[in-house]
């Protein structure tokens, strides 16, 4: 694996940049994957599947819930990701800000596309807004970053707590048999042809964006908590000592998994659908402790295993083209843009052929990236960013040519 800096391009990543933060990237795909999987194939997510679900479905809906962080390694390593940025281009640039709005801006734009053709839940318009704010922001200590992380963590939970409590106190449970008949029209539009699959996500597209809305103040906490951490260059001090790394693995781990197993319990039972809320303010509170868990055991993973590392950090180079096609094959399979086996496909088979699915990436990855030096959407965002014609000189300096495209991507 490469080191601080890998300033040989170790496993195949370009001179210049951080192998661990590339590493970090392509594992977190996996946990995207198996999430958006299971809300593209059907709308029984939060059940486990529809009535007739398998007790096999049902355990491997609550494992994934019990065990995966989503977005939050995602939110973390743009966070960092974009202090290196800053770094690698010239102090007072003044160019840095105007270069900062287009690049949020591009990143919007393939969200809204990505959004509005295969995934409503699209997660790149949100990262675009909170990046502006990011940058508003970008000046803190890393001791004020902290702070503001952990008091945005800790009001949006009390939130939940309060509302979820209120939501078991005076509501009535939503079964997946009373819950059908509101979703048929659902599973028709998603069944249907390309224009009635746009239509769906159009008419999904607001309540996935209010969500995303209402889980913005843990994105940012998450976003923070990378800048500082790579303000204190965590990640190029400590990605390599295998002693911490282990320690802090074996400190954070059972909390984490503990907070996972409660939120399990609230989101997919033995609790029934009221509790939902409640199991995911406790999630906010231990997610970050699975998070760090999860880094640190797959940077002692790939640092044992260098060919492990090598083909990690080549899908994190192109994390963003790795999501994109995720969705899009995804889309493929359960809408009528292909296979149209929406709702149709159990959770354990749709689990199973996510594994099948990343192992592809990471094959697809590692040998585009031994090819060229961007993903196709890496690419198209970085043009955007710089807005340059072919030819003109790059605008955003850095340390190294080939460390020049730490876009923050999720």
């Amino acid at each position: 694996m490469s080191g601080r800096k890998d300033e040989t391009g170790g496993g195949g990543a370009p001179a210049g940049r951080v192998g661990e933060i590339d590493v970090l990237r392509g594992a977190a795909l996996f946990g995207i994957l198996l999430v958006n999987a299971q809300l593209m194939a059907g709308p029984y997510t939060p059940f486990g599947g529809g009535p007739g679900a398998s007790a096999v479905d049902r355990a491997a809906a609550w494992g994934v819930t019990a065990t995966t962080t989503a977005y939050q390694l995602f939110s973390f390593l743009l966070g960092y990701s974009f202090v290196l940025d800053r770094r690698a281009a010239r102090p007072s640039d003044p160019a840095a800000g105007l270069r900062h709005l287009r690049r949020t801006a591009g990143l919007f734009g393939l969200g809204l596309a990505h959004a509005v053709l295969l995934y409503p839940g699209d997660i790149l318009m949100t990262y675009a807004a909170l990046g502006l704010i990011l940058y508003g922001l970008r000046d803190l200590t890393s001791r004020a970053a902290v702070r503001l992380a952990a008091a945005l963590v800790a009001g949006l939970a009390v939130l939940l707590l309060g509302y979820g409590l209120l939501t078991v106190a005076l509501t009535e449970p939503v079964t997946p048999a009373r819950y059908a008949p509101l979703v048929a029209d659902t599973v028709a539009a998603y069944r249907g042809g390309p224009s009635s699959v746009i239509g769906a996500h159009l008419r999904e597209l607001p309540s996935a964006l209010g969500a995303n809305l209402m889980y913005a103040p843990d994105m940012l906490a998450a976003f923070l908590a990378g800048l500082a951490a790579a303000k204190s260059a965590l990640v190029e001090r400590r990605g390599r000592d295998r002693v911490w790394l282990r320690r802090t693995l074996a400190r954070w781990l059972p909390a984490g998994l503990a907070g996972g197993v409660v939120t399990a319990c609230c989101a997919n039972g033995p609790l029934d659908s009221r509790w939902f809320l409640v199991g995911h303010a406790v999630s906010l509170l231990t997610a970050p402790a699975l998070t760090v868990s999860y880094a640190c055991g797959v940077l002692l993973l790939a640092g044992a295993r260098r060919p492990v590392a090598a083909v990690l950090a080549a899908s994190g180079r192109m994390a963003l083209s790795q999501y994109l096609t995720q969705s899009l094959v995804l889309a493929c399979v359960f809408t009528g843009y292909g296979l149209g086996l929406y709702d149709r496909v159990g959770t354990a088979a749709v689990l199973a052929g996510c594994v099948l699915l990343y192992g592809a990436q990471l094959a697809l990855g590692a040998l585009l990236m031994s090819r060229v030096r961007y993903g196709p959407a890496e690419l198209v965002l970085r043009t955007v960013t710089l807005a340059r014609r072919p030819g003109r000189a790059p605008a955003c300096s850095g340390s190294h040519p080939a460390g020049r495209d730490r876009l923050p991507v999720p």
